[in-house]
């Protein structure tokens, strides 16, 4: 992750240069140019972003335009982040698709998959209008989905730092699957909005929104930012089970991060419960990573039969493994006893043939050779 900033510099100097050759050559809007906009689809900290056709393919894309000129304000570095993270991380299944970048009129665009399912805090705006929240099983899905995606993210070197229900979008219908997927969900969650990310070893902390940020990042200790992000997952799970709106401060606020479910209305398995317990609990190095997650037997059953077939046959390995040593040791044992015998025998038989080599030397009662001849 040597590259971090030295891409982020590389980029903006791209950036600065093309903005320059834009408002020298007053040229056509490359958006205009290129896309047709259909509608706003929403707006967030970092501007607004916009439901396109691509002209050239046909193709219904995420526009995203930075709502204040870049030069000199947080939005540049924002979307140097994005736009970095974006080109570190390439494809998957569990994260939103980055297209193309660009800066015109003095404002960042970024061109990104179109979620036709929106985002996930959308769905829990009219769940909370209607009375309704997410099932136990759907409740999985969106945490065994989102743990594939910070799997990667995590395994690349990077974290998020701003895991929330605004930021994961689903579209409808089943797309390409992770190999690791067990289910086959009707929705394929996607992380989004990478604006805060920034590398693991070599962090430059840009804080999130403070109702999901984990304790030990407000304290500025950041030994383990990858587990900030499960701290955020878990209470997004809990919104999307129907937990109140989360507090920015106050005593709820505290009362969370010492390791407390905010109140959920429905009954779920304790299991389940436990695990999000132990997703925000206050020691980080507790909290499960995103790579566990993907194997827990809460989410994932099939592997915690694996786990435990796996097991039995390790335990039967050993098993085979002890009398086989038993019985070669049994073999060796039964080879020297044979060989003591062996040797035993050819040293007595040695002893006797000596003694009748004795015998007849000294004459003794040995038998004798006579020659019997003609002639005398």
């Amino acid at each position: 992750m040597s590259c971090f900033f030295e891409l982020i510099f590389v980029f903006a100097v791209f950036v600065t240069l093309q903005r320059y050759t834009l408002k020298a050559s007053n040229m056509v809007s490359r958006y205009k140019k290129e896309f047709l906009e259909l509608e706003k689809i929403g707006v967030g900290e970092f501007g607004s972003v916009y439901k396109c056709i691509k002209r050239l393919d046909g193709c219904v894309y995420a526009i995203k335009r930075s709502k204040r000129p870049l030069a000199g304000s947080s939005d540049e570095q924002l979307a140097l982040r994005e736009v970095y993270a974006h080109a570190v991380l390439g494809h998957h299944p569990h994260v939103v698709r980055y297209y193309s970048a660009w800066a015109e009129d003095d404002h960042m665009i970024i061109q990104n998959e179109h979620c036709n399912g929106g985002s996930l805090q959308d769905v829990l705006l009219e769940n909370a209008k209607l009375g309704q929240y997410f099932p136990e099983e759907e409740l999985k899905e969106i945490l065994l989905q989102v743990s594939m995606g910070l799997k990667y993210i995590h395994n690349s070197g990077l974290v998020h730092l701003d895991i929330k229900p605004s930021k994961f979008s689903g579209p409808a219908g089943q797309e390409e699957s992770d190999s690791e997927d067990e289910f086959s969900p009707g929705v394929v969650y996607k992380i989004g909005d990478l604006g805060h990310v920034t590398s693991i070893t070599n962090p430059q902390v840009e804080e999130g929104d403070r109702r999901f940020l984990a304790n030990e990042v407000l304290q500025e200790q950041y030994c383990y930012l990858p587990k900030a992000d499960i701290f955020a997952l878990a209470l997004t799970v809990a919104l999307a089970a129907g937990a109140a709106p989360l507090p920015h401060n106050g005593a709820l606020w505290h009362h969370i991060r010492k390791g407390n479910i905010p109140p959920i209305p429905q009954k779920l398995p304790h299991r389940f419960l436990e695990l999000l317990k132990l997703m925000i609990h206050p020691d980080p190095v507790q909290r499960p990573s995103a790579t566990a997650l993907t194997k827990h037997p809460v989410l994932r059953p099939s592997c915690g039969k694996a786990v435990q077939l796996q097991e039995q046959l390790n335990e039967e390995k050993n098993k085979t493994a002890m009398l086989e040593r038993e019985l070669k040791a049994a073999r060796l044992a039964q080879t020297l006893m044979k060989d003591q015998a062996l040797g035993s025998a050819k040293l007595q038989e040695s002893e006797t043939s000596s003694k009748q080599k004795s015998k007849r030397l000294v004459g003794g009662k040995s038998c004798r050779s006579f020659s019997f001849t003609l002639g005398y």
